[in-house]
C-alpha cells in the first residue's frame, strides 16, 4: 500500500497554524469574543492546549493573527478580482463590487467574526489598525474606480459619494445577511448592489447589467 508523503517540518507549521486559526473562526462564531479561550480552540481543532501556546504564545497574538488571515483573504479576494478585470473602469468597479459576494468572505460565519472583531476595535487598537487599513484600502481602489467611470461621463453623483454609496450598500446587506439570513440569497445581494451602480452611472447601465454575477 502506497503510503502518503509526510510534509516537511516547514509544510506542517503552516498547515497546523490554519487549522489553529480556522478553529478560531469557528469558535468565535459559535461562543462569541470573549468566550472563545485557548482550551476551546484546541479543543475545536482537535490538538492540546500546549500546540495552540507553541504556535501562538498567547491569545492575543492568536486572535490577531485570526484578524490578519480574514483581512488578507478579503483583501486578496478584491485585488484579484481587479487584477482579472481587465482596462476598461466599469468592468474593474463590477469585479470589486462582486467580489464582496465571493463565497469565502460573503458568508455568515466570515460576517459573524468580522463584526466581532470590530465591536472589540473600539478597545483593541491593534484591531483598529487592523480593520481600518483593510476599510481605507478598499474605499480608495472604490472612490478611484468611481472617477474613472464618472470621467467617462453619465454619471449623477460625485466620484466619492458613489464610492461611498456603493460601500454602504454592501455594509448593510453583510448586516441583513448575518442577522436574518433567510431573508436574502447571495445572488439578490449581488444584484441589489448592481441596480444601485446602474442608478448611479446611468450611462453604463446596460453594461453594468450584463457583468451582474452568475448572470444567466
Amino acid at each position: 500500500m502506497k503510503q502518503t508523503p509526510r510534509r516537511s517540518r516547514a509544510a506542517q507549521k503552516v498547515f497546523r497554524k490554519q487549522q489553529l486559526i480556522d478553529a478560531t473562526i469557528d469558535c468565535i462564531d459559535r461562543l462569541g469574543f470573549s468566550d472563545t479561550t485557548l482550551a476551546k480552540v484546541a479543543d475545536r481543532a482537535g490538538v492540546s492546549q500546549g500546540i495552540v501556546i507553541f504556535h501562538f504564545k498567547s491569545k492575543d497574538i492568536l486572535f490577531l493573527e485570526t484578524l490578519r488571515f480574514m483581512a488578507e483573504e478579503y483583501r486578496n479576494a478584491w485585488a484579484t478580482a481587479l487584477e482579472e478585470a481587465g482596462e476598461d473602469p466599469v468592468e474593474q468597479l463590477c469585479a470589486v463590487v462582486r467580489a464582496d459576494f465571493n463565497r469565502s468572505v460573503f458568508n455568515r460565519k466570515k460576517i459573524a467574526v468580522w463584526y466581532a472583531f470590530w465591536g472589540e476595535s473600539k478597545s483593541r487598537p491593534t484591531y483598529m489598525k487592523e480593520c481600518g487599513s483593510l476599510d481605507e484600502a478598499h474605499t480608495e481602489v472604490l472612490c478611484d474606480l468611481c472617477r474613472k467611470v464618472c470621467d467617462q461621463g453619465g454619471a449623477i453623483v460625485d466620484p466619492q459619494i458613489a464610492a461611498f454609496a456603493i460601500e454602504g450598500m454592501t455594509d448593510s446587506l453583510w448586516q441583513r445577511y448575518l442577522i436574518t439570513p433567510k431573508s436574502i440569497k447571495k445572488q439578490e445581494a449581488a444584484n441589489a448592489s448592481f441596480e444601485l451602480m446602474k442608478a448611479l452611472f446611468p450611462s453604463k447601465a446596460t453594461q453594468i447589467e450584463s457583468l451582474k454575477p452568475n448572470k444567466k
